[in-house]
């Protein structure tokens, strides 16, 4: 990154960002459950830690004698958050995976008035947030054993989601929500329920068939419901990298950072099927976007899948409804996610300036927080400034379909001082 610019800070546009994640706090379910759940539903317990060797490196499980994290418990999952997962204001040299406690996580991790104060030391105009417990498509929830207390958990986190998380930070939090992937009516009769109160957006597993579900190839038209529930309310798809649970492994004996390195590979996959499936031509209004991605692969992938298409005769098996190239659907339907990819930025027109927006991963490894202004002001080096504002905040407004005007408070400052 470039350094040196502090003076230049304030000329720099503020970000919204399109990949943030949040931190359950400790007393999600105990409070937004039914009370008929709370004694079953998801809870932490403070525990030892203890470090068991595997083949792909250490993993940290609840007894022993270790030090003493917070383990969150459901059914027969525990499970703890890792350092990296929460690692917002800690050196580099110290991220890990080991299990924190949440007196040793920085408040904006968890805690939504804490989260604003940090978007403003970042930059941040708004965030849209994906979950960390249930992970990132609320798989957890669809592994289940009971599936009625499973429905109350999801239903709970997206009433805290949408009545809490974001209820006072005036539209500076975005509200995103999980839905039951087990069920796609029940999934869609969620997202119609939160739709009307806001939500712009779902987070979506990006290969189902890595869960055990049916893909998006699916002959019986699997997910249709929850698809055109999407398409009617307006509600973006958000697939994140690792929400099809399985990462690409060169090998098992390969290092955590082979696997790091090859996160997109799981958006390629998933874009893949999507322009090869034909869905986004039976939902002309559904939008779809892949976080986390990083763009610099999408240039190569759209001419390979026009080539495909072109090339293709019977024995490609591809969808009667694909007429016209692949990269036709791109346009307003279709968004990549990026922070730190230059050589995306500099394909930019390659792929579709307008279907890019920013992210800065907040409170992840790979956060641009609270550095963002630098990141911004590298990229504003190679883009015009028209582009610089596409980029980091008015396609995501478009995406979300958000309001456009400025939610920065030094502009609700101003025009507060403007009424009086």
């Amino acid at each position: 990154m470039v350094t040196g610019i502090d003076d230049a800070r304030d000329e720099l546009p503020w970000v919204i960002s399109a990949d943030d994640h949040v931190v359950e706090p400790p007393h999600l379910w105990q409070r937004w459950l039914p009370a008929k759940y709370r004694a079953r539903g998801p809870r932490v317990e403070p525990g030892p830690t203890t470090e068991v060797p595997t083949e792909g490196g250490s993993v940290y499980v609840r007894g022993g004698d270790g030090p003493i994290a917070d383990w969150w418990v459901f059914e027969d999952v525990v499970r703890g958050t890792p350092l990296v997962m929460a690692c917002a204001g800690y050196p580099e040299e110290e991220y890990s995976m080991m299990p924190m406690r949440f007196a040793d996580m920085r408040r904006g991790c968890y805690d939504a008035t804490a989260r604003l104060a940090d978007m403003d030391q970042g930059h941040i105009e708004r965030s849209l947030n994906f979950p960390n417990y249930p992970r990132f498509a609320g798989q957890l929830f669809s592994e289940a054993n009971d599936k009625d207390l499973a429905l109350a958990c999801v239903e709970a986190w997206n009433d805290w989601m949408i009545e809490e998380w974001c209820g006072d930070s005036g539209g500076r939090l975005i509200p995103l929500g999980i839905v039951p992937l087990w069920d796609p009516s029940l999934a869609a009769t969620e997202v119609r329920r939160n739709a009307a109160r806001g939500q712009k957006a779902i987070t979506f597993t990006e290969l189902p068939a890595n869960l055990g579900l049916p893909s998006i190839h699916d002959k019986d038209r699997h997910w249709d419901p929850l698809f055109r529930a999407c398409d009617e309310t307006g509600t973006v798809i958000c697939m994140h990298i690792g929400s099809g649970s399985v990462l690409q492994r060169t090998s098992s004996d390969a290092p955590v950072g082979v696997t790091t390195a090859l996160t997109s590979l799981n958006a390629y996959m998933a874009m893949t099927d999507w322009l090869l499936s034909g869905t986004l031509l039976r939902f002309p209004n559904l939008k779809i976007a892949f976080s986390e991605s990083q763009v610099g692969w999408m240039p190569f992938l759209l001419d390979r899948l026009d080539r495909v298409f072109t090339n293709s005769g019977a024995w490609s098996d591809l969808d009667p409804a694909l007429t016209e190239l692949p990269s036709s659907q791109v346009p307003g339907r279709v968004f990549g996610c990026f922070f730190d990819d230059m050589v995306g930025i500099d394909a930019r027109h390659q792929i579709g300036i307008e279907q890019l927006v920013f992210e800065t991963d907040y409170p992840h490894q790979d956060s641009t927080w609270p550095d963002t202004p630098t990141l911004v002001a590298e990229i504003a080096r190679r883009v015009p400034r028209d582009e610089l504002e596409m980029l980091v905040r008015t396609n995501a407004i478009t995406m979300l379909d958000l309001e456009p005007g400025d939610l920065r408070p030094e502009a609700a400052e101003h025009a507060e001082a403007g009424v009086q």
